[in-house]
């Protein structure tokens, strides 16, 4: 009985480690081919479209962004 439960909770704590290494390992890769915004990226969508940005229209686009995330 004793050996059992003992088993379980070392099963639980690998799966634990096994899982956050994967989660990791995944989120690294993610963030690599799909980078998070940041001010420069909105500075060049915006002059693309044909606008010359300011930093408080950079920066109120910063905070939408941040609202959806």
């Amino acid at each position: 009985m004793g050996h059992d439960i003992l088993m379980v909770v070392i099963g639980i704590i690998i799966g634990l480690v096994i899982g956050f290494f994967a989660a990791r390992y995944f989120m690294q890769k993610y963030l690599k081919k799909n980078p998070p915004i940041n001010e420069e990226m909105i500075k060049t969508l915006m002059m693309q479209m044909g606008r010359k940005p300011n930093q408080k229209q950079i920066n109120q686009m910063m905070k939408a962004m941040e609202k959806f995330q």
